[in-house]
């Protein structure tokens, strides 16, 4: 979204944690959790597909306590907590199919990853690629409010539905928010889109329970006026729904995990991957400077882009873009931001630097439903460079 003083309209979607790629994703997560718990050093790339009463893992992983996990124990876990847990919904906790074709990460790239190895010493990127941070100050989060918002609406409804309150729902749902921007800033929320698994209950009893929901998450954010549009399961019918009614795959969500489609994407899923891979640490870690960028006064927008070689540890660039809304020129930003003495792009250090091998008071698990961004329990939402960046710029 790079109109900064335009009027326009801009719409971003969330998936709950019952959508059949979310179901991929959270197990692919688990997994990794699962091998930081029992080797830091772990090398995880775990991809899961999930169908009708299926559930398959593949991919590489090399972990010095791989036969003290249980990774079928794990996705049936998972899948009973998202509430799947009935034999109805064609897929059940208890009754799928599991087939695991995880094997060891291959030499070749473990090399380049592992301090002293491969042709560098320090330990490299773990694939080649562009990654991208994003933030803005038109929500509390510093994130865009669409994707936000509609985060906010399915993390409720998934609340309500575990608590029994509207007791027809079932797991797998969707939201999409349009915003009216004048002059650049969010101005009023035009559309309210929700499609939310139910048993076969009246559909305007479903239009009438949800449409209450969505207007008490969403009259906090001032947006909500009387011309608001709700298109309420708009096929008139949504029983057949998760793994059954939609195949899943880890990693086809990417957009829903990041910003909404505002700003640019390198196009690196982050789930199931440990933090080796830059796809998922270095976005992380572009998130937190352009946040405390952001967070510090000096822009209103800023998106921060880095790029990588595979084995090597320092980055081949590293780009700021304000928007035309910073305090000073983009490439005074970037000189401080890419100089190191800040922000340390380099893999080994930022993955030390957000904790990224231990974990505390979160997981990754977590992060794959409702957004890797925005929620203050992750380490990369920090806003504690905003001091040492005003002082760099003086």
């Amino acid at each position: 979204m790079s109109k900064i003083n335009a009027d326009h309209v801009f719409t971003s979607e969330s998936v709950s944690e019952g959508h059949p790629d979310k179901v991929c994703d959270q197990i692919s997560d688990a997994i990794l959790d699962a091998c930081l718990e029992k080797d830091i050093q772990s090398r995880v790339a775990c991809e899961t597909l999930v169908t009708t009463d299926l559930v398959v893992n593949a991919g590489e992983v090399t972990c010095s306590g791989w036969d003290q996990i249980n990774p079928e124990a794990i996705a049936r876990k998972v899948v009973h907590d998202i509430g799947y847990d009935h034999e109805a919904l064609k897929f059940c906790a208890d009754t799928f199919e599991y087939i695991c074709r995880l094997h060891e990460q291959s030499a070749d790239i473990s090399q380049g990853v592992t301090e002293g190895q491969g042709l560098f010493y320090e330990q490299g990127a773990g694939d080649q690629g562009m990654m991208f941070g994003y933030a803005s100050d038109e929500t509390d989060a510093l994130m865009p409010a669409p994707v936000h918002y509609s985060h906010l609406l399915l993390d409720e409804l998934q609340k309500i539905r575990k608590a029994g309150t509207i007791p027809y729902l079932r797991p797998d749902s969707k939201s999409q928010i349009s915003i009216k921007y004048v002059n650049g800033r969010p101005d009023h929320i035009t559309s309210v889109v929700l499609s939310h698994q139910t048993d076969d209950v009246p559909l305007e009893q479903i239009q009438a329970d949800l449409k209450k929901v969505a207007q008490e998450v969403l009259a906090p954010t001032g947006l909500l006026n009387d011309n608001v549009e709700y298109f309420i399961n708009p096929t008139g019918k949504f029983v057949i729904g998760g793994p059954h009614g939609d195949a899943g795959l880890t990693g086809r969500k990417i957009i829903v995990d990041t910003y909404g489609g505002v700003g640019s994407h390198g196009g690196g899923a982050f789930s199931g991957k440990d933090p080796s891979k830059v796809d998922r640490s270095a976005a992380y870690y572009a998130r937190y400077a352009a946040k405390n960028i952001v967070a510090s006064g000096l822009a209103k927008k800023c998106e921060v882009q880095v790029a990588y070689a595979i084995g090597v540890s320092k980055p081949l660039s590293v780009n700021v873009d304000t928007y035309g809304t910073g305090k000073l020129e983009d490439s005074r930003l970037e000189s401080i931001v890419s100089s190191g003495e800040i922000f340390d792009f380099r893999p080994a250090s930022l993955i030390a630097e957000l904790g990224l091998l231990t974990p505390k008071g979160w997981s990754y698990r977590e992060a794959a439903s409702y957004g890797h961004f925005g929620r203050p329990q992750f380490p990369w939402e920090k806003t504690d460079k905003t001091e040492a960046l005003l002082v760099a710029v003086k």
